[in-house]
């Protein structure tokens, strides 16, 4: 019985490929349960979600390459004619490789989306979200192209020519879109880099100077002092100098220059100077503030007085509230300030 069996299957050709079927198509539920019931069960008590995800997304498309391979092995027995073969044979390939690319790029959305929410964390712009948007749409594109080289291939069509033309179409495409892709390689450097972020307070190298608003893909928002904002295209922002006045701390020093006549004490200027200095509202105690003695002028004996503030934003105010309170002091104490004079000989 066994036997008559086993040869009606060997040469009933029908019989034969629905068996191939039934089994490959057993063989795909069985991966399916497989992964849902056990795997899922092992990647859930890891740390990471990614191996969840992965399983999740890719076990039925597994089922359905194995239902192809079946389908491939199943017209094996039966007599076609070569050319009608041939066309199966390059659809199922065809179909075996567009899904292998969906599943590449299912993994690859998935640890695109999962590092760019740990990059995203880290940074207080929107860029970053973009940035990941980009890479991603860029990544399902390279994969996509690769997947379709293979399909043609399969299809007997040579690529080389193929590639070599789209590569010159693709540096016409570059140099056109030479200085936008500037501006967003240039956003994605200044976000890599952190150099600057939102609400740091930057002054350029040709003196444009603001408090970041927004860091975008193409460029970046400034508020000016006066209010205005100013939109620099993140090209050359990431080519000038960029002096950050938040980075690597906030703090930053204030400086007061003054004069006072000739014949005044040095020492005695200095110390009423520090005095005020020491009581000014808002100066630091550490780094403690100091008074030097830097020059002997044309006309006054000239100072620098140093002490450090909070942040930028109470610079401003500092400043003059230290130049104010170092004036009224000098004229309290009876030290002069000179003012700019020229004398003028007459000869008879």
């Amino acid at each position: 019985m066994v036997l008559e069996l086993l040869n009606q299957i060997t040469t009933n050709k029908y019989l034969h490929s629905v068996i191939i079927l039934v089994i490959f198509y057993a063989l795909s539920q069985i991966v399916v349960i497989v992964s849902q019931k056990i795997i899922l069960r092992i990647t859930k008590r890891t740390k990471t979600i990614i191996d969840d995800l992965i399983v999740a997304k890719i076990n039925k498309p597994i089922s359905l390459i194995l239902l192809l391979m079946g389908l491939r092995l199943a017209i094996i027995p039966h007599q076609i004619r070569a050319d009608i073969l041939d066309i199966a044979e390059h659809i199922i390939s065809t179909l075996v490789i567009a899904v292998v690319t969906y599943i590449i790029i299912e993994i690859f959305d998935i640890l695109i989306i999962n590092w760019g929410r740990k990059f995203a964390s880290k940074t207080e712009s929107k860029v970053d979200d973009e940035v990941v948007l980009l890479f991603q749409k860029f990544s399902r594109i390279v994969l996509s192209f690769i997947g379709l080289i293979f399909i043609l291939n399969a299809w007997g069509i040579e690529v080389g020519p193929l590639l070599a033309s789209l590569g010159i179409a693709g540096i016409a495409v570059a140099f056109a879109l030479q200085s936008t892709l500037g501006n967003i390689f240039g956003g994605v450097s200044l976000i890599v880099d952190r150099s600057i972020t939102v609400d740091d307070f930057i002054k350029l190298d040709d003196g444009t100077e603001g408090t970041i608003m927004d860091i975008g893909l193409r460029s970046t928002k400034i508020k000016s002092r006066d209010g205005d904002l100013i939109i620099l295209p993140n090209g050359k922002l990431a080519d000038s100098k960029i002096y950050n006045y938040h980075k690597p701390l906030p703090t930053t020093r204030v400086g007061v220059d003054f004069g006072v006549k000739y014949g005044s004490d040095a020492e005695e200027v200095k110390k009423i100077a520090l005095k005020e200095l020491n009581s000014l509202k808002g100066a630091l105690k550490e780094p403690a503030p100091q008074v030097i003695f830097t020059e002997m002028g044309d006309y006054a004996l000239r100072f620098k007085a140093f002490f450090w503030v909070e942040s930028i934003e109470v610079k401003l105010e500092a400043k003059e509230a230290a130049t104010t309170a170092i004036y009224n002091a000098l004229n309290r104490n009876k030290i002069g300030i000179p003012f700019p004079t020229r004398t003028v000989y007459l000869n008879k």
